[in-house]
Formats: structure tokens, C-alpha cells, sequence
């Protein structure tokens, strides 16, 4: 029987050379993020072991406030840039399309920055926060200047260069977990380790700016772009500002519940359960990476199969990958059940295994989330932006009415269990959008 199955998976990937690539493509960016998961998991038990439970909470909320506003802030211009750049005719256009994205990025790194900093400055006495605290902050919101990956996420993903997106992230937490290594060693406390953190997401963020504007120059595009003029951008791109706008706000709403959730967990808690559910989810969403890749390859595809009128591949493609990632979500429920205890306490120590039950819970959240990820990105291609913005907005809604409602009464489970609402959501709106498609 598996033989048979294995014969025919065989079949279907001759016959369809579309979906061969993709997979291919994915598979670069999967073991890429396999490695940088895992090594990425050696940084975080290095770090939460060398400063404890409580320690390691003020870490997590530190990068999670300054994650929490670049995406508050963050247009994400790669999702316009991949939707109206699969469609332009000639390089001038895209290379004006592109550097419309990269004032966008830049604008947006220099405004987050601002309203970090602002925040902790004026909020901070009114929460009871210490000087200290507020200062690590303040510090670490230095990474915020530099996020400007919309426009090179675009241009890497446009000109299908997943592998030097994989080979980044690698070399990324390579750096970092050799660093923590190095802070460990010389017994270095949270102080030394918020620098640590920084100054890798900086090297980060600066590499893919560095591999894009290398491709761009490679294909002879690099002086157009920054020559290129913004003027009647959007009469030749009609309806950017309005897709950009509504995805943005799209982002904005699931931030909220995404990057807010620990910052949630430990103003209504504690530091202690709020580093907890970060560990929490860093285990529990490393499958969600997978969705982030399958939307990397996914997207452009979707994109150009749409605008052709392709609509029998455009539906193919969604049906397979939807398929795909229920699979790969139900796995992970049943391994997560199987071995989370034990990963836990050989990776982080036996103070963080109570983090355990929060993973399992995670894990099936998660695992609706992927599955709804193919149905947003088939929104996106069809131009229904303003479907997924409502979905985001009823989801959203619920999440934090269930947070506020459990995690004063459960602690970090009511997040978790909040994460579930949300997902069954939005999952279902996103569902409910997609077949009442007049081309589906």
C-alpha cells in the first residue's frame, strides 16, 4: 500500500513540473529553517540557562515589545511588491515599484524606532516599570533602524533566490548561538545577552538588505531603482496604496495577539510565566516557519497564476498545499504529545518543563493557522484584501476578549487557549471568503 502511494506521489510530481519546483524550492527554505530552528533552539537554551526563569522573561519581553512595534508599524511591502511586481511588464516599472517599497521600509524602520523609544520613556513610571528595565528596553530598540526587509524579501522571492535565503538565516543563528556560547562562558548576565541579541538581529536584517541589492545589481537593475521616480506610481499601479494599506492593517490586528501575547502574559502574570510561554512558543510555532516558507514560494506563484487567468493551476495549487500542511500540522500535534517533556528538560532544564502543556496547546493553534495560510495567500493573489482584514479583525477581537477573560484566572494557558479561539476564527472566515470566490 505504501509502495503504491509512494508510485503514485512519483507520478503526480512527473506530470506536474509546477509542483515539483515548488517543493523544491521549499525544501531549500525548510532545511535552511530546519537548521536555523534547531540551532536557534541551542541559543535560546544557552541564554535561558544561563539566566534563569525570571531573568530570561525581562529578555523575551524585551525583543518582544521591539517586535511588537516594527510590526504595528511595518508595511510589509513585499506582499504589494510580489503582487504588482508579478505583473509588471518591464524592469522600469518594477524598479520603480521597488523603490516605492524601500522608502516605504525605510519610513516605517524610522517611525517604529520613534514610537518604541517614546513609549517606554512616557509609559514606563505609569506601569511601575524600573529604570533598569526600561533602559534594556530602550537599548534593544536599537535593532528597530535597521528592519528594512520588505523590498529585499520582495526582490529574493521575485527572482526565486531561496537558497541565499536559507544559507542567511543560517549563518544568522550560527552567529548567535556562537556568541551566547561566548556569554556563557564568561558568565555574562542579562545585560551581556540583550546585546548579544541586538546586535545579531542588526546582522541579520543588514544581510538580506546586502543579498538583495547584490541580485539587483547582478541583473543590471541596481541604478534603475535608485534613480527611478516615484511619480504616478499609483496610476500605474492602481489600487497599491489601498492593498498596501489593508494588509498592513491586516498585520497590525494579528500582531496584536502575536507579539502581545507575552507582553500580556507578563503584565497579568508574571516575568516568570511570561518567559515560560515564550519558550512556549518558540517550540510550539517552529512548525509555523514552515507556513512562512510554503507563503515565500506560494505567494509569487498564486500570484501570477491569477493574473493570467490560470484558474484550474490557481486552485490546484491551493487544494495540494492545503493538503500538504493538515498533514504536516497533525504530525506535530502527535509529536509535540509524545516528546515535549523530555526535549524540554534535556534543552532547557528541568525549570522550564511546567512550559509543556502551553506547547501542546500551541502546537494545535498553530497547526489551524497553517492550514488557513494557503486560503489568505489565495485571498491576497485574488486582490480580496478587504475579506482578510475582516476576518483578522473578528479573530482578533476574540483573542483578546478570551485573554483578558483567562490569563488573570489560568496564567499563560488563557493565551494559549485564547491563540485557539483566534485561529478557529479566522480560519473558518478565511474559508467562508475563498469558495464564495466567483472564479473558485
Amino acid at each position: 500500500m505504501l509502495a503504491k502511494k509512494i508510485r503514485g506521489l512519483r507520478e503526480v510530481l512527473a506530470r506536474d513540473k509546477g509542483l515539483k519546483e515548488r517543493l523544491a524550492n521549499i525544501g531549500h527554505l525548510l532545511t535552511g529553517n530546519v537548521l536555523t530552528s534547531l540551532i536557534g533552539l541551542v541559543g535560546f537554551a544557552l541564554t535561558a540557562r544561563a539566566l534563569g526563569p525570571t531573568a530570561y522573561g525581562v529578555l523575551a519581553l524585551c525583543f518582544t515589545y521591539t517586535s511588537a512595534i516594527e510590526r504595528l508599524v511595518n508595511f510589509q511591502s513585499w506582499q504589494p511588491l510580489i503582487k504588482y511586481g508579478a505583473e509588471a511588464e518591464n524592469a522600469e516599472r518594477l524598479t520603480s515599484l521597488l523603490k516605492f517599497g524601500l522608502m516605504l521600509d525605510i519610513s516605517a524602520a524610522a517611525t517604529g524606532w520613534l514610537i518604541a523609544v517614546t513609549l517606554v520613556w512616557a509609559a514606563a513610571p505609569w506601569f511601575g516599570i524600573s529604570e533598569e528595565l526600561s533602559g534594556l528596553v530602550i537599548l534593544y530598540c536599537s535593532v528597530l533602524p535597521f528592519q528594512i526587509t520588505g523590498m529585499p524579501t520582495a526582490v529574493l522571492r521575485l527572482f526565486g533566490k531561496f537558497r541565499s535565503i536559507a544559507f542567511r538565516q543560517v549563518a544568522t543563528s550560527l552567529l548567535r548561538v556562537m556568541l551566547c556560547a561566548i556569554g556563557v562562558a564568561l558568565g555574562g548576565g542579562l545585560f551581556e545577552f540583550v546585546l548579544i541579541w541586538m546586535v545579531t538581529q542588526i546582522i541579520g536584517a543588514l544581510s538580506i538588505v546586502s543579498l538583495a541589492l547584490a541580485e539587483l545589481h547582478r541583473r543590471g537593475m541596481l541604478g534603475g531603482m535608485l534613480t527611478a521616480s516615484l511619480r504616478g506610481i499609483t496610476s500605474q499601479f492602481p489600487g497599491l496604496w489601498k492593498f498596501a494599506i489593508s494588509t498592513n492593517l491586516s498585520l497590525t490586528l494579528r500582531s496584536s495577539a502575536n507579539q502581545f501575547d507575552t507582553l500580556l502574559v507578563g503584565y497579568l502574570a508574571d516575568p516568570a510565566a511570561a518567559g515560560l510561554y515564550h519558550i512556549a512558543k518558540r517550540i510550539g510555532r517552529l512548525a509555523q516557519q514552515v507556513g512562512d516558507q510554503v507563503q515565500a514560494v506560494l505567494y509569487p506563484d498564486l500570484t501570477r497564476a491569477w493574473a493570467s487567468q490560470a484558474f484550474s493551476e490557481f486552485h490546484r495549487i491551493v487544494a495540494q498545499t492545503r493538503g500538504l500542511l493538515l498533514c504536516l500540522g497533525i504530525v506535530l500535534v502527535g509529536g509535540v504529545y509524545l516528546t515535549i517533556g523530555t526535549i524540554l528538560e534535556l534543552a532547557v532544564g528541568s525549570e522550564f518543563v511546567a512550559a509543556a502543556p502551553l506547547v501542546l496547546v500551541q502546537s494545535i493553534a498553530v497547526t489551524l493557522i497553517l492550514y488557513g495560510t494557503v486560503m489568505r495567500l489565495a485571498l491576497l493573489a485574488m486582490g480580496r484584501e478587504d475579506q482578510i482584514l475582516r476576518g483578522v479583525l473578528i479573530a482578533t477581537l476574540a483573542f483578546h476578549a478570551t485573554a483578558l477573560l483567562l490569563i488573570p484566572r489560568i496564567g499563560a494557558m488563557g493565551a494559549n487557549i485564547a491563540h485557539i479561539v483566534m485561529a478557529l476564527i479566522w480560519l473558518s472566515v478565511m474559508t467562508v471568503a475563498y469558495r464564495r470566490t466567483p472564479a473558485n
